[in-house]
């Protein structure tokens, strides 16, 4: 990474901590972007060029966090059971969350306008997924890999809504491996 794209991931994150650090102080709704732009010390055009909107700064993927999932399902043996493969993706994604997951679902708990986005923080990770499992599995059986595939996501789908917002973030990890091992002990069959 050359100085100007260190420089940019360096902008990037200031610009997020602030925003992420006025909404669990203040709420969501009570937060500006010229604020977020004022604690990131940055111009509101600055804000913009790294944000679509305030909901962004709470959904978006930090830039390198996409490297590092596209290493750990690479980095997955190719002999191993497609099932295991994606159970173990699952929860290393998900435990990477430990940083930003629990404080994304407090926002949406107290702020009616973060409760109602469509966005997700998983949107990129699942379509990486997926052209994963469909490399991985090529001249098999793609509807069951693809099947597989959605379970594991509903999965996690699953351990989120059950996860109350004021439970740590192990209690959704915990959830997440059970909801897991629910699923794959009749994936076996198929």
């Amino acid at each position: 990474m050359n100085l100007r794209e260190r420089k940019k991931l360096e902008a990037w994150r200031a610009i997020r901590a602030a925003a992420l650090r006025l909404f669990d102080e203040r709420g969501f709704e009570s937060v500006s972007v010229e604020q977020i732009a004022a604690a990131a010390n940055v111009s509101r055009a600055t804000f913009f060029n790294y944000f679509a909107s305030k909901e962004a700064v709470v959904f978006d993927q930090d830039p390198q966090e996409r490297e590092n999932w596209q290493a750990m399902m690479n980095a997955r043996p190719a002999d191993e059971p497609l099932w295991d493969s994606l159970t173990a993706i699952m929860m290393a994604f998900n435990e990477r969350l430990a940083d930003r997951m629990p404080l994304q679902r407090r926002l949406k708990a107290r702020s009616p306008a973060l409760a109602q986005s469509t966005q997700d923080f998983g949107e990129q990770f699942s379509s990486d997924l997926r052209d994963w499992v469909m490399t991985r599995t090529r001249g098999q059986d793609e509807m069951t890999a693809l099947l597989q595939m959605n379970l594991a996501r509903t999965a996690a789908a699953t351990a989120y809504q059950a996860w109350q917002a004021d439970e740590p973030f192990d209690a959704y990890l915990r959830r997440l491996q059970r909801c897991l091992q629910q699923v794959g002990a009749g994936v076996a069959t198929i």
